[in-house]
């Protein structure tokens, strides 16, 4: 337990000390999110209703899907997990660290926007904070664990960046955190549950007085943690030590996780 807490340790501050990782887990979504404060809550004051839940998954969506995949490529092809190998560092702790790590980043991030939010832009906060809790646990446990998997699959850097966006971009539109999905048209509105925010938004939306949501909370929920579990099962199933003795291990059950959400999809139609 001890060699899990120094591991932990050290990837920990490996993320503030990475000047790409830094910029990925704080200082883009922290820039982004008085950017995007100051002008949504100027062009919309109703932004202030979801301006915290919308700020801390987009926080969620840049640390998991932009800069969790791209170490663990880099550390790959580096034979970084090779010589882990021959230390006897197992494998599971390779790639849950990540995941963790990558989760205490995200929280640190959110609780500033959760502490300022309402004193810097009026912003109201979540109103029921327990189920703001569990949706912003739940997509970072989805998110993180997609993005592993992105980087387990990725071949290479390039690859990361492109499902990574396959991710983040159509989230940032339809996901429901620049405006809510229920305004969306039908189809766009039926699209956005094949992504984790939509879920999260749900989740968060669900229990709170007034909150407007567009499927059954619990529906959401079990998406979310079905997505993330199948991902991070399947992440430590695909996972390579290095690019020179790959197992001959089929890529496309990576797509497995994305059942939940299709499943969801699906139940949004009864």
């Amino acid at each position: 337990m001890s060699a899990f807490a120094i591991h932990l340790n050290f990837e920990f501050r490996s993320g503030i000390r990475n000047r790409s990782l830094l910029l990925l887990y704080y200082l883009f979504p922290l820039g982004f999110y008085l950017m995007a404060s100051m002008l949504m809550t100027g062009l919309n004051p109703d932004f202030r209703a979801t301006l915290i839940p919308a700020m801390v998954l987009f926080t969620v969506l840049t640390s998991t899907f932009l800069g969790l995949p791209d170490p663990i490529v880099n550390a790959r092809d580096a034979g970084i997990y090779r010589s882990y190998k021959i230390h006897g560092v197992p494998q599971l702790s390779i790639l849950i660290i990540p995941v963790l790590t990558t989760i205490l980043h995200t929280t640190i991030v959110s609780a500033i926007i959760v502490l300022t939010a309402p004193l810097l832009f009026d912003a109201v906060m979540p109103g029921n904070l327990l189920s703001f809790a569990l949706g912003y646990l739940m997509a970072a446990f989805a998110c993180a664990s997609l993005g592993l998997l992105i980087g387990v699959i990725a071949p290479n850097s390039r690859a990361t960046i492109l499902l990574g966006q396959a991710f983040f971009l159509p989230s940032m539109m339809i996901g429901g955190l620049m405006f809510p999905a229920h305004l969306l048209p039908a189809t766009l509105s039926k699209v956005s549950f094949l992504l984790p925010t939509t879920h999260a938004m749900n989740v968060i939306n669900g229990w709170a007085p007034d909150g407007i949501v567009t499927l059954n909370p619990y529906v959401s929920a079990a998406a979310l943690f079905a997505a993330g579990a199948l991902a991070l099962g399947i992440a430590i199933y695909l996972f390579s030590w290095d690019n020179q003795n790959r197992a001959p291990r089929n890529r496309a059950l990576a797509l497995i996780p994305l059942i939940p959400f299709v499943l969801a999809l699906a139940v949004s139609y009864l």
